[in-house]
Order: C-alpha cells, then sequence, then structure tokens
C-alpha cells in the first residue's frame, strides 16, 4: 500500500468523528488535504458543517470542494480540529510545520475542543526531533532571534544547525503571516515542554512548531492497518 493511500485512511477514520452542525478546523499538508477532499464529498452528499482552513492553501482547496468556511474573527471555538503532524511522540506531543503554516494551525488549534493528529505510523516516535524542528520567525533582527534560540537550546540541553527556509524558486520561504522560518536539526528532543516554553518567551519568534497538550487524539495508518491513540 502506498505511502498516500495510508494517509488517505487515516483521514477517513477522522471524518467519523465529524458530525451534522460542527465548526471544523481543516489542516495544511498532504494529509490533511486528504481530510479536506474526503470531507467535501460528505458535505456535497448534505453534511452541515463549517470549516476554518489553516492556510492560503488549504483555504483553496476548501473552497474547491464546496465547503463553507468561516474564520475566527466569527466564531468563538470549534469543535474539532484534524491536522497532520511531521513527528508525534508517546504523549501525544507533535512537531508541526513543515508545511509552513505553525502559526496558523496553532491558533486553530488551540480555539478548538479537541484536535485529531492524521498521520501514517512513521510519524510515530519515541522522542520528537529527528525532524528538524520549525521555527517562525520575524525577520528583523534575525540574527539576535537566533542568538537568543542557540541560548535556549543550550539551556533545554540540545543543540544543531539552523537553516533558514527556502522556498522551490530559491528565495526565503515566506509564510501566510510574512515571516520566515528556521528549520532547527537537534536530533533528539528530551524536554519538549521545557523547549517549548523557551523559544516562546524569546522576542523575534512568532511561533514554534511543538505542539504540547493540543492533540487529543492520533490516528495512524499503517499496511496492518488503524492505529487510534487517545491521550489520557
Amino acid at each position: 500500500m502506498s505511502m498516500d493511500a495510508l494517509k488517505r485512511q487515516a483521514a477517513a477514520r477522522a471524518l467519523e468523528e465529524v458530525r451534522d452542525g460542527m465548526r471544523v478546523g481543516l489542516g495544511t499538508g498532504s494529509t490533511a488535504k486528504h481530510f479536506v477532499e474526503l470531507l467535501g464529498e460528505r458535505v456535497r452528499s448534505g453534511l452541515k458543517i463549517v470549516g476554518v482552513p489553516t492556510s492560503e492553501a488549504t483555504r483553496l482547496d476548501a473552497e474547491r470542494q464546496g465547503i463553507p468556511l468561516t474564520t475566527l474573527d466569527d466564531v468563538d471555538s470549534l469543535d474539532l480540529t484534524v491536522d497532520g503532524a511531521d513527528e508525534i511522540d508517546h504523549a501525544l506531543c507533535l512537531i508541526k510545520g513543515g508545511g509552513g503554516a505553525l502559526l496558523r494551525e496553532k491558533i486553530v488549534a488551540s480555539a478548538s475542543n479537541r484536535m485529531i493528529v492524521i498521520a501514517d505510523s512513521s510519524k510515530w516516535v519515541e522522542t520528537l526531533g529527528r525532524f528538524p524542528l520549525p521555527v517562525e520567525l520575524v525577520p528583523f533582527g534575525l540574527a539576535a532571534t537566533q542568538r537568543a534560540m542557540v541560548r535556549a537550546f543550550a539551556q533545554c540541553g540540545v543543540s544543531g544547525q539552523m537553516v533558514l527556509r527556502t522556498a522551490t524558486d530559491g528565495h526565503v520561504f515566506v509564510t501566510d503571516g510574512g515571516h520566515w522560518i528556521v528549520d532547527a536539526h537537534l536530533g533528539r528532543i528530551v524536554d519538549v515542554p521545557r523547549l517549548a516554553d523557551c523559544l516562546s518567551g524569546i522576542p523575534g519568534v512568532m511561533e514554534h512548531g511543538l505542539f504540547v497538550g493540543l492533540a487529543s487524539m492520533a490516528v495512524l495508518a499503517s499496511a496492518e492497518g488503524i492505529r487510534v491513540v487517545e491521550r489520557t
């Protein structure tokens, strides 16, 4: 079974959690794209929901699928968000941001009563950090912000190369919010909550890709079938 087929299986299982009348956060990335497509099929069959996209790319996908959309300016909370992840540990802490939408993804997840993470089983890890940690930064004072990040990494017992993300055209990648992303190759993050707190306190850091205490369920697809893990 292809990786794409596994992602679609995970998305289909998450779709079972969607009920009529829900306000649903729509994630960004290849796995979340499957969920948006499957949700669109249900909407065209009569399911009544409204979605909040986490990126401009997802907004366009949802509009193509005929999914009614709103914003967090018009609703005070969401019933559910379904999104992918780059890594998931056993406490359901996540690394997200490979698709460049981490800030909006975290805003939407934080406004949701539940967050379901969908992924193929290769994203399930003992310890976060093999996937580079995205950190979204204000372009102004970039070097100063990176120096503060190095100090934060040292305080948390990690270190590694920081790489400014570039787009396919070779220019600096710019997020939907107009920020830049540095990918930190840390290898192994022993204390995820501490590192998350340290990074959040740095001026110039708009957001980081550590999602702590937000995911309530992970749906993992493998050749052996679907595994559902819930946070206790």
